[in-house]
């Protein structure tokens, strides 16, 4: 096997993969970083936004990318409004409650998804796509399109982050939240940003595997695994670490095709899981201790 060869087999389609679960994985480290639980509804909440972008394109005839902003929207309207009918009033309880009541989240939503558009797989698009060649690479449109989506949208979370009020109490509240709240910082406000946020990549990761591969109801739930091996391989609570997480998790699934049948790709994520949890809990940029 030569060089390109490998691009074009195994590292683009890894590095596009992992794009797709950087995506998940950043709404994962930020409600992990500020809530202080890990979110099972997660890539159930993913496949919603998938559908939604769906519902868009066959009810209005539009293309799948300008239905993309009113899948975001949606969303994230549908996680603030999880949060307050159901998360909320298990602030003071312990965080297992709240895991345990994401997973029954979970199941609400994958039923809803299952009986408004059905159990059968959908596409975007029929037929055969063929790549473009770039210098030997071949790679098709929408993979081009789905890594400049992760790259601007997680540019733009990081600007937010770094240089907005919004984005400044986030971190804080990350990084302390009893002193954040003693500054005077308002925690319903933050929380209900962090799942705005949380809720977009989501539908965003959802949408771009949903076009990238077919849609299907249990297709976040697939998702789950390998969005946390991203969040915790790069450090859980670092908004580049879950790209750098996702990127890898997506390559090395790719890749392990070589050695191991691809039926059994996904246990990559669970071997990386397995293997940051047992010899470095926070992560390649050292991130919160779970």
């Amino acid at each position: 096997m030569d060089l390109f060869e490998l691009l074009n087999f195994y590292i683009v389609p890894g590095v596009v993969l992992g794009s797709i679960y950087a995506l998940g994985a950043v709404g994962i480290t930020l409600i992990f970083g500020i809530l202080r639980y890990a979110h099972l509804a997660h890539g159930d909440l993913a496949t919603l936004g998938a559908f939604l972008a769906l519902a868009v394109v066959t009810g209005f005839g539009v293309s799948p990318y300008a239905a993309l902003p009113v899948a975001i929207i949606g969303t994230a309207a549908v996680a603030v409004g999880i949060d307050k009918v159901f998360y909320e009033h298990l602030r003071e309880r312990p965080k297992i409650v709240t895991v345990m009541a994401s997973l029954g989240i979970a199941l609400m939503i994958r039923a809803v998804v299952q009986v408004v558009w059905g159990v059968d797989t959908q596409t975007y698009s029929r037929g055969i796509v063929r790549p473009e060649d770039y210098f030997g690479i071949r790679v098709r449109d929408r993979e081009i399109y789905t890594i400049l989506a992760m790259v601007v949208l997680v540019g733009v979370l990081q600007i937010f982050l770094t240089r907005s009020k919004w984005g400044k109490a986030m971190r804080a509240m990350s990084d302390n939240p009893n002193l954040a709240l003693l500054s005077g910082i308002d925690n319903k406000k933050v929380v209900m940003l962090t799942w705005v946020i949380a809720g977009g990549l989501c539908a965003a990761s959802g949408f771009f595997l949903g076009i990238n591969t077919e849609l299907k109801a249990m297709m976040g739930w697939h998702m789950l695994l390998p969005m946390f091996a991203a969040a915790i391989l790069g450090g859980v609570g670092r908004v580049e670490g879950a790209v750098l997480g996702g990127l890898i998790v997506g390559v090395a699934e790719e890749v392990s095709v070589l050695f191991i049948p691809s039926e059994y790709k996904a246990a990559m994520a669970f071997a990386i899981l397995l293997f940051m949890l047992l010899v470095r809990p926070t992560g390649l940029l050292k991130g919160k201790v779970l």
